[in-house]
């Protein structure tokens, strides 16, 4: 038998052993629900007033949440004049094509970079991204959410009281990673990841951190627009 395969047991067997592992999972969940709590009971920052470029112009940043209550920001990397910006931020954020549902808990979700927009706007096009773009050059605003340049990504919370904004949750890393389902689902597979650092048996397919992950260019070439 291939060393690439788990063992083959009796249903019994495997049944037993999956509620072992499922004890593990619940506690994780329960975990996961009480940091949720945590996360609820964070105090919060006043932040400045910005004005940022978007779609039509200049807009305050209060005026991004588009009259909702709450905002979450992915903040894109950005390497002025190239083609392709960074792969983990564009495969990310490709995973986001239906938000509407936001809406119904009084939220929004957008991108802000501080590349210059019309660059922004390009990139969204060449790629496919279905998102809303901003853009906060020539604004401190990306430096004070840990996401200047030079600083890599981020994801950072906000919520709106009339024309006060505060910022309340931050994370990059792989804290982001929780946000999406590409790796929610490939957590689930037999072979994981398939990436060097995982615990895996040995004998599985691993490969080097990243190796696996789709480039900005054949993200393009699959959904984007080739004339942009």
């Amino acid at each position: 038998m291939s060393d690439r395969l788990p063992p083959v047991t009796d249903h019994d067997t495997w049944a037993k052993a999956l509620d072992e592992l499922r004890v593990r999972e619940k506690a994780a969940t329960r975990e996961l629900d009480a940091i949720a709590a945590q996360r609820r009971r964070l105090p919060m920052v006043e932040m400045p007033e910005y004005t940022l470029t978007g779609p039509d112009g200049p807009i305050r940043l209060v005026d991004v949440f588009d009259g909702r209550s709450q905002l979450i920001v992915y903040n894109h990397m950005w390497f002025p004049g190239e083609t392709y910006q960074c792969s983990g931020c564009t495969g990310f954020t490709m995973q986001f094509d239906r938000l509407d549902f936001l809406g119904d808990y009084d939220a929004r979700f957008v991108i802000i970079t501080h590349g210059p927009f019309d660059e922004a706007l390009a990139y969204q096009k060449r790629v496919g991204n279905r998102m809303d773009w901003y853009s906060s050059e020539g604004t401190t605003f990306s430096a004070d959410v840990g996401a200047g340049p030079g600083e890599g990504f981020a994801v950072n919370v906000f919520l709106r009281d009339g024309d006060k904004v505060y910022r309340t949750w931050h994370t990059t890393g792989r804290g982001v990673e929780q946000l999406g389902y590409t790796f929610s689902l490939i957590d689930v597979l037999p072979w994981g990841r398939q990436e060097e650092w995982q615990d895996s048996p040995d004998g599985w397919p691993q490969s080097p951190t990243y190796s696996r992950w789709r480039e900005s260019e054949t993200i393009a070439a699959a959904y984007g627009d080739p004339g942009a």
